[in-house]
């Protein structure tokens, strides 16, 4: 099913500006027009991001959700290895989840970029983020890189319903950083940080 109408109705959204649409009357129209095969899939982009709900979405069959699942558990191992490396760590001890990325990072450490270029495009934005040492700033460019990634991989699903996931998890961003200070984003970010590195001490 497509959502012309949705979509057409909704406001244009754009990366590091104001969202122009809250999040309450956004789910009030997504549950509103959504199938309920759909809904069931934006229900697992809903919840919070945790081992459970990356399980579930890894083992998903539409393809856009399982590719963003996907992608967030490639640039969070990609960060923990850089920041293990960094502090002295055996990376292969921190790095969850199967796949390509995943495998290469445990198989390669002697490498300085963990030979990701045999499997990935351009791993340089990832490997970088490590270096950053603002967490708020590191947040935001791990979302800035999660909405260019949202943009292009729908760029050409026109009224789909991937395109309404990919509209709902930018609002979200939009709409977190909108309400943080930069004293309520460092906490949030080192909570999201020591939940992500399981127990791995930055300092």
């Amino acid at each position: 099913m497509t959502y012309e109408y949705l979509l057409a109705g909704l406001p244009e959204l754009k990366a590091g500006s104001d969202v122009p649409i809250s999040l309450e009357k956004l789910n009030e129209l997504l549950d509103e027009h959504l199938t309920s095969s759909d809904k069931e899939l934006l229900d697992l982009l809903r919840v919070p991001l945790d081992e459970e709900t990356l399980k579930a979405g890894l083992n998903e069959k539409n393809p856009f959700v399982k590719a963003w699942f996907s992608f967030n558990q490639d640039m969070n191992n990609v960060l923990v290895a850089q920041i293990c490396r960094k502090h002295g760590f055996d990376p292969k001890q921190q790095i969850v989840g199967e796949g390509e990325v995943a495998e290469q990072l445990r198989t390669h450490t002697s490498q300085k970029d963990f030979g990701l270029n045999e499997v990935m495009d351009d791993p340089q934005e990832l490997l970088a983020l490590a270096q950053i040492e603002d967490l708020m700033v590191r947040e935001k460019t791990m979302d800035a890189i999660r909405f260019e990634w949202l943009q292009s991989r729908t760029e050409f699903d026109f009224f789909s319903a991937e395109m309404v996931f990919a509209y709902y998890l930018e609002a979200v961003m939009l709409h977190r950083w909108s309400l943080l200070t930069v004293e309520e984003g460092e906490r949030v970010f080192r909570e999201l940080v020591k939940d992500m590195k399981k127990g791995i001490k930055l300092d």
